[in-house]
């Protein structure tokens, strides 16, 4: 049976997709592609390599969304289709901000990224990018993260996000009702159920806008 570095990484993101990176293993792979396990380590050296490799495949997508012609666009759209492939496949988030990702479409989004970045008003130079890059990484890393444990743990409760929201509420009630947090009731009671989509983008514009708007120092 052929073999190809791609058909292993196809395979080994389908796995993933369905048990996630902790029912992964090349055993398994090789089970799923009729292949003796052996056969793997022609073409990939070990599982770091093969998380490598699917990370590299999932950035393509990502690169695959293009180049605009106005910095803030292309930023905007990279960070949307992160989030996006992080929800279609969640183990990705699970790999942001660990080591780092050094294939070739992974730079190439890490190039668009800081290309674009390099233009907004505000950055005038490396330290500048340097720091607007970090900004808005951490943000994407931390909100993809928090929207996926979200609905993992929803899933784990066997309910959606919202049902299990409203699960938590004779606690929470009790909770509020001290009277110690006044702040988190007024969130609670008043507060909608955002969009999680929605609100990605608005925090995502706002972290642009703060890039943007920086005083000289």
């Amino acid at each position: 049976m052929p073999l190809s570095r791609e058909k292993i990484a196809a395979t080994a993101i389908r796995l993933a997709d369905a048990h996630g990176l902790d029912g992964l293993s090349l055993r398994k792979i090789a089970k799923e592609l009729g292949v003796g396990p052996m056969r793997l380590y022609d073409y990939v050296t070990n599982r770091s390599e093969l998380l490598d490799l699917m990370v590299d495949v999932v950035y393509a997508r990502i690169a695959d969304v293009g180049q605009h012609s106005e910095w803030r666009s292309t930023v905007l759209t990279i960070a949307q289709a992160t989030r996006e492939a992080a929800l279609e496949h969640e183990w990705f988030a699970d790999l942001l901000g660990g080591r780092p990702h050094l294939g070739p479409h992974a730079l190439a989004v890490g190039e668009a990224n800081a290309a674009a970045l390099s233009e907004a008003p505000a950055v005038r130079g490396i330290d500048d990018l340097q720091r607007a890059l970090g900004a808005l990484n951490a943000f994407i890393i931390g909100a993809v993260r928090r929207e996926v444990t979200e609905r993992r743990t929803a899933r784990s409760a066997g309910t959606d996000e919202a049902a299990f929201q409203a699960s938590l509420g004779p606690y929470l009630t009790g909770m509020l009702k001290t009277g110690r947090y006044p702040t988190i009731a007024r969130l609670v009671i008043d507060g909608a159920h955002l969009n999680a989509e929605e609100t990605f983008n608005h925090n995502l514009a706002l972290v642009l806008d703060g890039i943007t708007s920086r005083p000289r120092t």
